[in-house]
């Protein structure tokens, strides 16, 4: 019976679900939860802004790192070794969160300065996660035939997926349970972080018994490093002097400008309070007043469920019309339901039903739109170099959501969420501009 277990990678639903679900919890839990708690813990908008977009850094980078991740030891110890590490890591920030007094998290007066040490930690997370995300797509590429990988390719899709309503829905939905019966604000993201971690442990543990032992490149010996870097630079050159690469760039960084604005400062807005108040010169509060449990079942879950709706939308709707005759539409599903943002912040409605539908529109909305987005990447990638050239656009991909987050909140400090709405919907010009010349471009 134990030998058999130990001979679980006769097929790949033993390993591919969990790969995907696990690579999605980090990435969730550094990008999207983080904001949420800062926001929850009482850091002011600006320095919540700032500071989470820093941890963008490891996934706009990561292609700078990945052929040592190809060269040294192998794909599968990768894949173990930082889910382990990021096992571990999430120990650390459950027992260093630390307890802002109730009064400063009510003021929203926390100091980032209070959160050194966690943001250490979750850059630290970021760049096992980004590097997980290297050695388990290229382990995927190597544990199994064509005919397997084109099979399994929607199973990793789907699972990554549900990580996503995991990660943004049951847990936050976790923390703000344990928030409402203990009426801690630490205490419920230190449980619900300690949570992940048992579960990040056990997912490192069992995938070293059931990820296959397949061929690797398990040390530099047999590899002329000369020629990794050779095309390493080939694949660089190539990728900025192709035909129309400063336009595609143009539309990277540009396509979802008004989206980097809103997507970093949503959580914040559901959450803060209904009433307004300026200090020192600073607008606080003007929020929706969400608790944490009814956020992770609107924005976390309801929300998550209509991006990825509209996202399977967005793929059926390419794959018959084509991304020329869809790219238009799909801009437009992109910029207009984002208004529910301004509708929100002017009228701040009680109704659940009202709010959630807001949110589910405008996630159905972006999701189908930024499909568009993710086949004009594939396009420009199109070449010898494909996987590399994906790679850098990925990087660009980053890039764009950073550029605004990092002046976001300062914005919405300045001016309050009702202009800040306006601001960033007007940044939707760019996306029809930007749209327009990448029509154009392609046949």
């Amino acid at each position: 019976m134990t030998a058999a277990f130990f001979n679980m990678n006769r097929s790949p639903w033993w390993w591919v679900p969990t790969l995907y679900f696990f690579e999605g919890i980090p990435y969730f839990l550094v990008n999207s939860i983080s904001v949420l708690l800062f926001a929850k813990m009482g850091v002011p908008n600006d320095d919540l802004s700032f500071f989470t977009t820093l941890l963008y850094f490891p996934w706009f980078l990561k292609f700078l790192w990945s052929p040592f991740v190809e060269v040294f030891k192998t794909k599968r110890w990768w894949i173990i070794t930082t889910q382990l590490v990021l096992a571990v890591l999430c120990v650390l920030l459950v027992i260093t969160l630390p307890h802002p007094d109730a009064t400063l998290i009510q003021t929203k007066g926390t100091s980032i300065e209070m959160f050194k040490f966690t943001l250490i930690l979750f850059i630290l997370s970021a760049f096992a996660s980004a590097t997980h995300d290297i050695a388990a797509d290229g382990f995927y590429l190597l544990a199994h035939n064509q005919t397997s990988q084109a099979a399994f390719v929607g199973i990793r899709s789907t699972f990554y997926r549900i990580a996503s309503v995991f990660s943004q829905g049951i847990l936050v939905y976790i923390a703000g349970t344990i928030e409402n019966q203990t009426e801690n604000i630490p205490l419920s993201w230190q449980v619900t972080i300690a949570i992940t971690a048992i579960l990040l442990f056990f997912f490192g543990i069992y995938h070293y018994f059931v990820l296959p032992k397949c061929e690797d490149t398990p040390t530099t010996s047999d590899i002329d490093n000369s020629v990794i870097w050779k095309e390493l630079c080939n694949s660089f050159i190539s990728f900025f002097t192709k035909p129309g690469i400063v336009l595609a760039i143009c539309f990277m960084l540009l396509y979802r400008l008004s989206e980097g604005f809103l997507v970093k400062l949503c959580p914040a807005f559901l959450v803060d309070a209904r009433q307004t108040s300026i200090v020192n010169g600073q607008i606080f509060g003007g929020g929706l007043g969400m608790s944490t449990s009814v956020y992770g079942l609107l924005y976390g879950t309801i929300g998550v469920i209509c991006l990825l709706t509209g996202g399977i939308m967005g793929g059926l709707v390419i794959a018959h019309k084509g991304l020329k005759r869809s790219i238009w539409g799909m801009a437009l599903a992109l910029t207009l339901p984002s208004f529910v943002y301004v509708y929100l912040s002017y009228f701040q409605p009680t109704s659940l039903w009202v709010i959630g539908s807001a949110i589910g529109f405008e996630q159905l909305g972006y999701g189908y739109g930024f499909t568009a987005y993710m086949m004009y990447m594939i396009h420009v990638s199109d070449g010898k170099y494909k996987t590399s050239h994906y790679a850098i656009c990925t990087a660009f991909m980053a890039l764009s959501m950073m550029i605004p987050g990092f002046i976001a909140g300062k914005i919405e400090l300045t001016w309050g969420y009702n202009t800040f709405f306006w601001i960033a919907n007007a940044c939707s010009i760019t996306t029809f501009i930007v749209t327009y010349y990448a029509y154009k471009q392609l046949k």
